[in-house]
């Protein structure tokens, strides 16, 4: 019995697949395009396809999808065709071949509005019990995939876990202002306080949630490094997160300037992970805390899987006012 993964040719398709290989494990990638962990060239959109290549699958993991970089160039008909009916094509075969556990890899993005506050207001804290709201394509079509998900989990008694990643790709930001200000890996590190993920993590979660699907039934994780923050730095982090910061790592303000790196003046929101680890056992290992120290040993603080998985890009041509338009 195999492990499906979709979207293999991805980030975290070919994260999972470089992981599921090291341990041994029979994994099959799926995507439409061919790369080295990719075994069967096909659209998720493709219900023939799909059918033929679910029977003797005990697992899915779902990581395809069209991203936010694709709204610009992608209609909207495409997004609902892929983050929908793709994920319903997929959940249906599932179901049908009696697989054991099903894992759909959704977005904070589908949080939207909900991610920022007021000027005026303290950030957000992120849990899973705030209530998405989608300001795009991209998010809404995560979102319904995740109702999808749900009623087919209840429907037809197959086991799926959603997880709501954020950031782990190692493109750059699509904002200019951020990326003239901050050099790349600068941002990223970051952005681990309270936005990102380790890609290695990342999809330890993914395996993570599907060892623990059949005893879940269904449930919807947020999915990102441990942030250092409680509620109770909110007001600061909006107001003034570098000083938050340097109080609660005082080592970082020497770090930093070794490199010639610069601290955020806001932070707007926090992704709380606390459900996500207690109720998957899941513990990531690439923190804020482990950037300070790769820094003070002269080390990458990125992953070995993340470097080995690398950039991609999100398209076949090249903007020249970004990673991709906006």
């Amino acid at each position: 019995m195999t492990i499906l993964v979709t979207g293999s040719a991805g980030h975290l398709g070919e994260a999972l697949m470089r992981l599921l290989r090291q341990r041994g494990e029979d994994a099959c990638g799926l995507d439409i395009r061919p790369s080295p962990f990719t075994d069967r060239v096909g659209s998720i959109t493709d219900r023939d396809f799909v059918r033929a290549v679910m029977p003797g699958a005990r697992a899915v993991l779902h990581t395809a999808t069209l991203h936010k970089p694709h709204v610009v160039t992608h209609s909207h008909q495409q997004f609902v065709d892929t983050n929908v009916t793709g994920t319903l094509t997929l959940l249906e075969a599932a179901a049908d071949a009696g697989v054991e556990a099903f894992v759909q890899t959704s977005t904070t993005s589908a949080f939207g509005d909900a991610l920022h506050p007021a000027p005026d207001a303290p950030a957000a804290w992120i849990d899973e019990d705030v209530v998405p709201l989608p300001k795009n394509i991209y998010g809404a079509t995560k979102l319904a995939a995740e109702h999808l998900c749900r009623v087919v989990a209840r429907n037809r008694r197959l086991p799926v876990v959603v997880l709501r990643t954020s950031r782990f790709f190692p493109e750059e930001t699509d904002d200019a202002e951020v990326r003239q200000a901050f050099a790349s890996d600068n941002l990223q590190a970051l952005e681990l306080l309270y936005r990102r993920a380790d890609i290695a993590d990342m999809a330890e979660a993914h395996l993570a949630a599907l060892a623990r699907a059949a005893a879940i039934g269904f449930g919807t994780f947020i999915v990102s490094a441990t942030t250092p923050f409680t509620r109770d730095d909110l007001t600061a982090l909006h107001a003034d997160a570098a000083a938050v910061v340097r109080a609660r790592f005082p080592r970082a303000d020497a770090l930093f300037a070794g490199r010639g790196w610069r601290f955020l003046a806001s932070i707007d929101r926090v992704y709380d992970n606390a459900r996500a680890r207690s109720a998957l056992g899941w513990q990531p290992r690439h923190d804020f805390a482990h950037v300070l120290a790769c820094l003070a040993a002269g080390r990458d603080f990125r992953s070995e899987l993340a470097r080995a998985v690398g950039a991609k890009g999100y398209h076949d041509q090249v903007f020249a006012e970004g990673p991709y338009p906006v």
